[in-house]
């Protein structure tokens, strides 16, 4: 078999540097994987390759091999080792020590490109290696939750790639925040482990309430008389809970009421909650009766004295 120019599978030069070749065997692994070219041999072969070039040329050790001793670098420490036999055997047989019978080593008669090819599992002169475990495509999904439904913490069933999942969705999960399940992506190559389950949560709101991280924000709609007056209004919180509130007079509009522990569940903290922040839209009355426009009148003449 062939020499094969790592450097050039990855499309880098001989001077790339680490984050050059990580960079590159990315670009071209999304392109080549299977699951994105399933049933395409040839796809199959130049991502292995692909594998091997990075597994090489990754690794400061290998690489430097690979740079000093080209094909055969992988057999760089053993050949290094039969030249040291030699000169040894040299410097015995010129000191006048008996000269030993060699009868040669692996090494005589052996096609060195042969058995660089055969240390990534092809069938060469040398032994046969075991072909690199590759793990799995990591998968990104997205699942639609209604802001209700990520108030409390439950259980969901969904499909990914044809595979039934269920999972446990913790209360407060936030629009499009992002989750891993270990374990879910693509399947790997060669026995190698499976890639990763990415699920971004859209989170779809229809209630009254408006949600920023962990505190809800609601408005109110107060009659002019309670606002001048004061009294008590009764709410509703997220829970559909009834809150009375008092209303001091004076009440200006667009005055804002903090309920604490009345907001949104905090992520992974059990029992833990934000905020519920309640502002006072006026209503100022329309459609006065004859009754009601004299009072009116009178009291403007009085606050005009």
């Amino acid at each position: 078999m062939e020499f094969i120019d790592y450097y050039k599978v990855l499309g880098i030069t001989k001077n790339a540097t680490s984050d050059e070749i990580k960079k590159a065997y990315r670009k071209l692994a999304r392109k080549l994987h299977p699951d994105i070219n399933p049933n395409d041999k040839e796809a199959q072969a130049k991502f292995q390759q692909l594998n091997e070039a990075n597994e090489v040329l990754s690794n400061p050790e290998k690489r430097k091999k690979y740079d000093k001793y080209g094909k055969d670098w992988e057999n760089g420490e053993e050949y290094e080792k039969y030249k040291q036999q030699q000169q040894q055997q040299q410097r015995q047989y010129s000191n006048g020590s008996q000269q030993q019978s060699y009868t040669g080593s692996h090494f005589e008669g052996e096609d060195f490109s042969d058995f660089f090819s055969s240390m990534f599992g092809n069938q060469g002169t040398g032994s046969r290696r075991s072909q690199p475990k590759y793990r799995g495509q990591d998968i990104q999904a997205q699942l639609q939750l209604n802001i209700r439904e990520a108030y409390s913490t439950h259980k969901k069933e969904f499909s990914v790639n044809g595979k039934s999942i269920r999972i446990t969705i913790p209360a407060g999960i936030e629009d499009q925040q992002t989750i891993k399940i270990n374990g879910y992506g693509g399947p790997g190559a060669n026995n190698g482990p499976n890639g990763d389950l990415y699920i971004t949560f859209s989170i779809v709101n229809t209630t009254a309430f408006k949600r920023v991280g962990n505190d809800l924000y609601l408005t109110h709609d107060l009659d002019l008389y309670t606002a001048v007056l004061g009294g008590d209004v009764t709410i509703a919180d997220f829970n559909n809970t009834k809150l009375k509130l008092k209303v001091a007079a004076g009440t200006q509009n667009a005055t804002k009421v903090r309920l604490k522990g009345k907001g949104f569940p905090v992520y992974k903290k059990e029992g833990t909650f934000g905020d519920l922040y309640v502002t006072f839209n006026i209503v100022i009355p329309t459609n006065l009766t004859e009754k009601e426009t004299e009072l009116f009148n009178e009291l403007a003449k009085v606050a005009q004295k």
